[in-house]
């Protein structure tokens, strides 16, 4: 018999910011995409900004401080559109 070992809290290692969509690297081997329109803060960004992030939480999390954007890599995973608000158009 063989055992399935998942990680509880995938953790991210590097970032890609296009602009149409975010690329997140696991540092298990995973790569994940999801389109930049879930996401109007990093949307309305310049790339300079996109480009300036930092991983948070040992990597649970992406912080971009020019915009003040957080997003968890586990919502990522899960397709979990960052909600709109005003400021964000």
């Amino acid at each position: 018999m063989s055992t399935l070992v998942v990680e509880a809290d995938p953790r991210a290692m590097d970032v890609e910011v296009t602009d149409d969509e975010l690329t997140v690297h696991l540092v298990d081997g995973r790569r994940v995409s999801a389109p930049l329109v879930w996401y109007p803060r990093l949307l309305h960004a310049s790339p300079d900004q996109r480009n300036e992030w930092e991983l948070i939480g040992e990597g649970e999390g992406i912080h971009w401080p020019q915009i003040d954007e957080d997003l968890s890599v586990a919502g990522i995973l899960r397709g979990t559109r960052a909600p709109l608000t005003k400021r964000d158009g």
